[in-house]
C-alpha cells in the first residue's frame, strides 16, 4: 500500500516497555474497576442483535463476517485471520482492567484539569470561543496521556505523508461509530490524525450522552453540538427531534465561522455489526458541506467494538485498534446518495476488515470515478428493464387479442 503509519519502532519498544510496567500497578488497579462501571456512559437501551435495512457491503451484499473476511482477503492479495490477534482469559482481564482504570482516570482528571478554564472563563478573563479550544487542547491531552498511563490499546494510526504535512483546510471530518471509545480516541490521536498543523474541531454528538456528568463538562466546555434523538436502541433507525436542527445549524454555522473544522458521524449511532459493513448513513454531512462550501475528509475506526462493545459489554477480545486517514479532496459531491455510497465504500470496509480496498478501486472512490461508473450501471440496468418491458408489452397484447 502506499500510505504509511505514524507510529515509528521507537514507539512500538517504549508501548511493550509500558505494557511490562504496567503489571506492577495491576493490584491497585483491581480496586478500581467496580468503580469504572459506575462512571461508563452506556446506554440503557439494548443494542439490537440483527442488522437494520441497508447493513451489508456495497458490492456484493455481504450479510456475514465469513464472506466479508473473504472479500477481505480477496480484494487485498492476502489472508486476515480475525483469530490472530484473540487474547486469551488473563489477556483479557488485564486489558479490561486497564480499560476501566482509563475510564476512572478520566473521571477525575477531565473535572480536575476543565474547572480552571470554567473559572476563567466565567470571570471573563477569557472569550468563549478561547474556552471551547483550551478546554478541547486539555480534553486531548488528558485522553492521550491516560491512554499511556494504562496502555489497554495498541493504536495504529494510517496516514499518507502528504495529507498528515499538508496545509489543513477548512474541512468537514466523516466518521463511522463503532463504539463509545470511539470520541476518546479521537481526541487522544487528533495529532497523528490530523498533524501538528491542524485546525481546532467541534463535533457533532448525541445529547443523551449529557446524562453522564463528566462526558457533559467536556462536551459543553469544548463547544461540542448536541444533536436530539430519541434512544431507541444501537442498531434501529434513527429517530431525530426536528425542532433540534435548527440550533444545531445555527450553532455549527457559527462554529464554522470561527475558524473551526466539524466532526460528524453519518450513522448517527454506534454501529454493533460493524464486520458487515455500515448502517445506514444520514445526509447531514452531505448538507453541511453543501452548507459551508467545506470539502468532506473521510476518517474509519476499526476495532474499538471488540473492546467496548455498543451493548455496553466489555469483552476486550483483542487490544489493537487503528484508525485510517483517508487524502485530502476538492471534490464536492453533488447530492447525498454520492456521499453516502462512496462513504459505504471506502470507510465501511475498512471498519470491517481493517484494511483498505484495492490502490486502484480506492483512488477511484476518491476522485468520484467509481461513482459515475455506479450512475451508468444503474442507467444500463433501468435501461435493460424498460426494454424488456417493452417487449412484453406487444405479447400480452396478441394474448389478449386471442383470449
Amino acid at each position: 500500500q502506499d500510505t504509511s503509519t505514524t507510529r515509528k519502532p521507537k514507539a512500538q519498544d517504549r508501548g511493550r516497555r509500558t505494557d511490562m510496567i504496567s503489571l506492577r500497578w495491576l493490584p491497585p488497579l483491581l480496586l478500581l474497576v467496580e468503580v469504572a462501571s459506575a462512571f461508563s456512559p452506556v446506554s440503557t437501551t439494548a443494542a439490537a442483535t440483527t442488522p437494520g435495512p441497508g447493513v451489508g457491503n456495497w458490492r456484493h451484499g455481504v450479510t456475514n463476517h465469513q464472506q466479508l473476511s473473504m472479500l477481505s482477503s480477496e480484494v487485498n492479495g492476502d489472508g486476515f485471520t480475525e483469530g490472530k490477534s484473540q487474547l486469551n482469559g488473563f489477556q483479557r482481564f488485564l486489558t479490561r482492567t486497564l480499560m476501566c482504570s482509563y475510564i476512572t482516570s478520566m473521571c477525575v482528571a477531565l473535572p480536575t484539569t476543565l474547572f480552571p478554564i470554567y473559572l476563567l472563563h466565567k470571570f471573563r478573563i477569557i472569550d468563549r470561543a478561547q474556552k471551547e479550544k483550551t478546554s478541547l487542547r486539555v480534553g486531548q491531552f488528558c485522553s492521550r496521556w491516560m491512554m499511556r498511563v494504562f496502555p489497554f490499546a495498541k493504536k495504529v494510526v494510517v496516514v499518507d505523508k502528504e495529507t498528515h504535512e499538508a496545509d489543513p483546510q477548512p474541512t468537514i471530518w466523516a466518521c463511522n461509530h463503532i463504539s463509545m471509545l470511539d470520541v476518546f480516541f479521537v481526541l487522544a490521536l487528533d495529532k497523528r490524525m490530523r498533524g501538528k498543523k491542524r485546525r481546532p474541531i467541534k463535533i457533532l454528538y448525541w445529547k443523551g450522552l449529557e446524562s453522564n456528568p463528566v462526558t457533559r463538562l467536556l462536551f459543553q466546555m469544548c463547544g461540542f453540538i448536541p444533536v436530539e434523538m430519541e434512544d431507541n436502541g444501537n442498531g434501529n433507525k434513527n429517530q431525530y427531534d426536528p425542532k433540534s436542527f435548527k440550533s444545531m445549524l445555527k450553532s455549527t454555522k457559527q462554529a464554522i465561522e470561527e475558524g473551526f473544522d466539524i466532526g460528524i458521524l453519518p450513522e448517527g449511532q454506534p454501529n454493533p455489526t460493524p464486520e458487515l459493513g455500515l448502517q445506514p448513513v444520514y445526509g447531514g454531512a452531505f448538507t453541511l458541506a453543501r452548507m459551508s462550501r467545506r470539502p468532506i475528509q473521510m476518517l474509519s475506526l476499526y476495532g474499538l467494538h471488540k473492546m467496548w462493545h455498543p451493548d455496553g459489554s466489555m469483552g476486550c477480545s483483542q487490544r489493537q485498534m487503528k484508525v485510517r486517514v483517508y487524502p485530502q479532496a476538492e471534490r464536492m459531491y453533488k447530492d447525498s446518495e454520492e456521499f453516502a455510497t462512496t462513504f459505504e465504500a471506502v470507510s465501511g470496509t475498512f471498519g470491517a476488515t481493517g484494511r483498505d480496498l484495492p490502490k486502484q478501486e480506492l483512488q477511484m472512490w476518491l476522485d468520484g470515478t467509481m461513482w459515475q461508473t455506479e450512475l451508468a450501471r444503474r442507467a444500463s440496468v433501468e435501461t435493460t428493464k424498460q426494454n424488456q418491458e417493452d417487449q412484453r408489452q406487444p405479447e400480452d397484447a396478441k394474448i389478449g387479442q386471442m383470449n
